[in-house]
């Protein structure tokens, strides 16, 4: 059992905050349902979701029904109801099995949360219970083609008319576009910047909204990633979440809850890969002995596993920070994410090395969660952006 096996693993999920008593069950429940339904190895699903880009809609559904399409939603409508800290547990140990397929739940779980939290009464009622259950599924739509990270400079129009608003515009790199059924779409209602910005929730099947091709990526392929296009799609002035102008204020909150899924699917990748490379070591013989007495390699696990933990740590405590609102959470959830990715993915590929050449074949999968995590430095802000977010919060601070 992955908690049994490498039992600083297990210490050090305990003891990372005074709350992960709780959540280690957590994580242990999460991890015993996703090591036979998505752990990845020659005959199992996960590579069949990846080699044939299977969106597994019913996998999901699975998930959902142990509380997993809510999980920060509140239990009135449909949700969960758990803390932002039990979240990162439950996706760091289903990201042992599939990555991708877990940050596609992730960014569905962040859409349900926005539309909880931002929207009225009549809103919660009509789309949580179904996202909850993943009876539907959801996008996030804030990327452009001109505007990724620069996101206040978005270009997608939203002009009022009578009732509705008429979308006009498109956006770029949307995991599950076309294959989901509600699409939280940040439009531009007012003025240039920021504060023009409004959201609104788009439905599948509206007149006007369209799709571009599917495209093929290095790695999450058990979720298709479209283009969005709006030609003039027209709306519901209902289906606005909060008041005109606050739409880039809700997507940044979400991001923040976004940027600790992301590195808490690293945290898997990277849990699971320093077991991979542990069972290596043990197993592979070069000049007449394992691997595993190769004290170059020995420091390397070492090193390997003792970033993964300090990624956990800060992870952990991102999220709580996060869930308390407190005033440091934004710089934490930036350096969490920062610091998680970057670590996380070259733990991986140190245990791709370690494999040698059987770590570059499909056959193995240490290379599946190389092609799977590196992405992780780009989506939801990229690191780079991470970097200006941390510096300005230091640099600004009375």
């Amino acid at each position: 059992p992955i908690l049994g096996r490498l039992c600083v693993f297990k210490g050090l999920i305990e003891c990372a905050s005074s709350t992960l008593s709780i959540t280690l069950k957590h994580f242990s429940y999460s991890h015993n349902w996703a090591d036979p339904e998505m752990v990845y190895s020659i005959n199992d699903m996960s590579k069949e979701f990846d080699f044939s880009e299977i969106f597994p809609i019913e996998t999901m559904r699975k998930a959902a029904r142990l509380g997993f399409g809510g999980i920060y939603v509140q239990p009135d409508v449909g949700g969960t109801g758990l803390s932002r800290l039990d979240t990162s547990v439950i996706f760091e140990a289903l990201s042992t099995g599939c990555v991708s397929t877990t940050a596609y739940i992730s960014i569905h779980n962040m859409c349900a949360w926005m539309i909880d939290t931002f929207g009225n009464t009549e809103q919660r009622e009509k789309f949580c219970p179904d996202l909850c259950s993943m009876g539907k599924f959801a996008s996030y739509c804030l990327t452009e083609p001109g505007s990724g990270s620069d996101a206040a400079s978005l270009l997608t129009t939203a002009e009022l008319k009578g009732d509705h608003y008429i979308l006009n515009g498109s956006k770029a790199f949307i995991s599950g576009g076309g294959d989901t059924d509600v699409y939280i779409v940040m439009c531009r209602t007012g003025a240039k910047g920021a504060k023009g910005i409004s959201c609104v929730v788009v439905e599948k099947g509206t007149p006007g909204l369209n799709f571009g091709k599917k495209e093929k990526k290095i790695g999450w392929n058990s979720q298709p990633t479209r283009a969005v296009i709006f030609e003039d799609c027209a709306v519901p002035v209902t289906n606005r979440l909060g008041a005109e102008g606050q739409g880039f204020t809700m997507a940044m909150k979400g991001l923040n809850g976004g940027r600790i899924n992301i590195a808490s699917c690293s945290l898997g990748a990277a849990h699971a890969c320093v077991q991979l490379a542990r069972d290596h070591l043990l197993v592979r013989k070069q000049f007449g002995e394992t691997l595993s007495n190769n004290q170059y390699l020995q420091f390397k696990l070492a090193e390997m596993a003792t970033k993964l933990v300090a990624s956990r740590l800060l992870v952990r405590e991102a999220a709580t920070a996060l869930q308390e609102d407190r005033p440091d959470a934004v710089s934490l959830c930036s350096m969490a994410k920062l610091f998680a990715t970057d670590e996380c993915f070259n733990i991986c590929n140190q245990a791709l090395q370690m494999h040698g050449g059987y770590g570059y074949l499909k056959d193995y999968a240490v290379q599946q969660f190389v092609r799977d995590i590196r992405v992780h430095q780009i989506l939801e802000g990229t690191n780079e952006v991470m970097r200006m977010i941390i510096s300005r919060n230091l640099l600004t601070e009375s």
